[in-house]
């Protein structure tokens, strides 16, 4: 899959190049492996991710 054209989005709370940017990849490592997801799993994971914990 061609990324070239890829937006990379870096969240705001991050700090020292310790982060996942949106489109997820390593901010150390722009040039390593990436993960994609169709845009209704992504949209699952965040929804999922906002959840507070039992």
């Amino acid at each position: 899959m061609d990324l070239t054209g890829a937006r990379w989005r870096t969240s705001s709370r991050s700090g020292n190049g310790e982060c996942v940017e949106v489109g997820a990849r390593d901010s150390r490592d722009p040039a390593g492996p990436v993960l994609v997801f169709a845009p209704a799993v992504g949209r699952a994971f965040v929804t999922a991710a906002r959840r507070p914990t039992p």
